[in-house]
């Protein structure tokens, strides 16, 4: 039985170590009105997006919504930050899971062009 239980407790172990690997974090730098990253090509999965403010000289924050749907009841509210982005901070948002397809990524608070992220 304790064999058993050791096995148990193994696998769920490994299931939970798997499962956070799978997580990716994903970095980009705001500057005074931009992205440093002008577009993202990603597979399917699990993501979290730390964004920096890189002496934008104000709180930032991140929007990531589906292609041609920018208005705020589609923004994909995970992708938001925890907290603003403090001027040379940084901040991450939860975990995102992106589907195949196109979304745009900007910052109202900036401002920032929309730019395109692929997921494939």
């Amino acid at each position: 039985m304790k064999k058993v239980i050791a096995i148990v407790v193994l696998i769920v172990g490994f299931a939970f170590q798997i499962q956070a690997q799978e997580v990716k974090t994903i970095s980009l730098e705001q500057t005074k009105g931009e992205f440093t990253q002008k577009t993202l090509t990603l597979s399917e999965g699990t993501y979290v997006f730390e964004i920096s403010n890189n002496n934008v000289g104000h709180d930032v924050g991140f929007v990531l919504a589906p292609k041609g749907k920018t208005e705020e009841k589609h923004h994909i509210k995970n992708a938001y930050v925890t907290s603003l982005v403090k001027n040379n901070g940084k901040s991450k948002s939860k975990k995102v899971a992106l589907t195949k397809g196109e979304y745009v990524y900007f910052c109202p608070l900036n401002p920032t062009p929309q730019y395109t992220l692929h997921v494939q």
